[in-house]
């Protein structure tokens, strides 16, 4: 596995908080570079399993020769479905980290980086159709604003989505220099922070993140073992904001919903972290990417 393709976040915490069975059978949803699934392997005896999930071609090349490893090349959306394939019907533990990785933020033509020029990209998986570049040139100005409103938080998401129809107008907007130049005019207080809700936004459209999340916490029930532990690592307050929710109320509502009765439909989990768990000053100045990721865990009651 190569160091420098990502380094894990909250390692520490993780392996602590999923209390891992030696013999027990554990899901890491976002392999990517193999540093967290490295150390759950260390945990684990010559009986027990890890199935790695990565829609991202280039994770493969991390996957170490072990036969206790089953990597999954599709999206974790499809948990259960790949799973029950698999014929493993029940897991003592799920991690999910759901930064992008430091590997595709490098890489210039994956174009998830406002620090190159190349083409607005955007995928995770290369193999889908829509990227970054076809969001700007195609929405409407009505799911721009509703885009970068919702998912990025941007203040002036009218005026944004207003001066990219314009600027597609007079030429197509298809690289992340010409993204810039279009939007500059609009660009509200610090311009990195602005871009980074901008860029984000975009992202979580290209790849339905939250969808997917939300797809993945829904399954994760189903799946999980008595006992068996769930972590998921968020890098903004959206992501955050569903998994406590699903944690806590076992829906994406800030409260619990009620059976036809007026009872409340209790949650299948119990939260074990009863705030986030968030990185040490050690760790945050070792990996600045670290600073805004938080750590939930729940357990399967």
């Amino acid at each position: 596995m190569q160091q420098a393709y990502h380094v894990p976040v909250l390692l520490h915490e993780v392996i602590e908080g999923l209390q891992i069975v030696p013999s027990g059978v554990y899901v890491d949803c976002t392999f990517g570079g193999g540093g967290h699934s490295k150390k759950i392997l260390e945990k684990l005896n010559r009986t027990g399993k890890l199935v790695v999930f990565d829609q991202d071609e280039d994770a493969r090349k991390n996957v170490p020769d072990d036969p206790r490893i089953l990597f999954v090349p599709h999206n974790f959306r499809h948990l259960q479905r790949f799973l029950r394939f698999h014929k493993i019907f029940s897991v003592n533990g799920i991690l999910a980290d759901l930064g992008v990785s430091s590997h595709q933020i490098n890489e210039a033509e994956r174009g998830f980086s406002t620090r190159f020029d190349a083409s607005m990209d955007m995928r995770m998986n290369r193999n889908d159709s829509k990227t970054a570049a076809q969001v700007v040139q195609t929405y409407s100005e009505e799911m721009l604003q509703k885009i970068f409103e919702k998912y990025g938080e941007v203040s002036n998401s009218k005026t944004l989505a207003q001066k990219i129809v314009e600027a597609r107008r007079l030429q197509p907007i298809e690289t992340i220099k010409e993204f810039k130049n279009a939007i500059f005019p609009v660009v509200k207080g610090n311009p990195q922070k602005y871009l980074a809700q901008v860029f984000q936004a975009l992202r979580i459209e290209v790849n339905d993140e939250l969808n997917v999340l939300k797809e993945l916490l829904l399954q994760s029930v189903n799946v999980l073992a008595s006992g068996g532990r769930i972590a998921v690592i968020t890098f903004h307050s959206l992501e955050d904001r569903l998994v406590k929710n699903f944690f806590k109320n076992g829906n994406f509502e800030p409260e619990q919903q009620k059976d036809i009765f007026g009872n409340p439909v209790k949650s299948e989990l119990k939260v074990i972290t009863k705030k986030p768990v968030i990185p040490s000053k050690e760790e945050q100045l070792q990996n600045p990417r670290s600073r805004s990721s938080k750590l939930r865990i729940a357990e399967k009651i």
